[in-house]
């Protein structure tokens, strides 16, 4: 019978722990930029001009209907033949943006279509601008009846930068990999690698939950 062994991946918690800080930090960055992306996504495919709708659609049909990893591959290995060369974190930091953006513009705009006619016309009766109208009456209510599925994209989100370690980026399923090379203890090595993934996707869920509330429920 197999002993397992989970010291001696435990020792190697330098390594753990600087790749669990590269996956926050992938996906800290990826979260806000990504939002961002989807939310000006969203505006442009309700109200922008039709040119800009039509290559926004086109990109958000392209990103949701590919795989995460062909993406991530086409930005690393795929752009260097046009001269293009990205360092791994760039590159997975890029993809997780591009993609994210393209969920996040159809999950926004589902919110933003729910939108009641009544708070715009209450918004032209008040003589608000087109922006003060997005951003003050549109789009705070929009993002909270749409929260917990954006919520639930960002979770799967920071899920899918284990897949960044194809690259070379040195992400948290990178670490349990190179710790497993060096002491055969893959069994253990992914276990807690597992543990970990479980931890950061329970505490990105409350803190998502907590933010919408102190910020968007009212």
């Amino acid at each position: 019978m197999t002993e397992l062994d989970f010291l001696s991946v435990l020792r190697e918690w330098p390594q753990l722990l600087h790749g669990l800080g590269m996956t926050v930090a992938l996906t800290a960055v990826s979260a806000v930029v990504g939002l961002a992306l989807g939310v000006a996504c969203a505006w442009a495919r309700l109200q922008g001009p039709a040119p800009l709708s039509w290559a926004v659609g086109a990109y958000v049909e392209l990103f949701r209907n590919t795989p995460f990893i062909v993406q991530l591959f086409f930005l690393f290995f795929g752009l260097p033949s046009l001269g293009v060369r990205l360092s791994p974190d760039l590159a997975s930091v890029l993809a997780m943006v591009l993609n994210l953006g393209a969920y996040a513009a159809e999950i926004v705009r589902a919110g933003l279509v729910a939108t009641p006619r009544g708070q715009l016309e209450a918004a032209a009766s008040l003589a608000l601008t087109p922006w003060q109208t997005f951003s003050r009456i549109v789009l705070p209510p929009a993002l909270w009846r749409v929260w917990p599925s954006l919520t639930g994209q960002l979770v799967i989100v920071m899920l899918g930068s284990a897949v960044c370690g194809q690259i070379s980026t040195e992400e948290l399923s990178y670490a349990a990999n190179l710790i497993q090379s060096r002491n055969f203890r893959a069994f253990e090595a992914f276990i807690v690698a597992t543990t970990l993934y479980l931890g950061l996707a329970t505490a990105l869920r409350w803190g998502l939950n907590a933010l919408g509330r102190r910020w968007l429920a009212h």
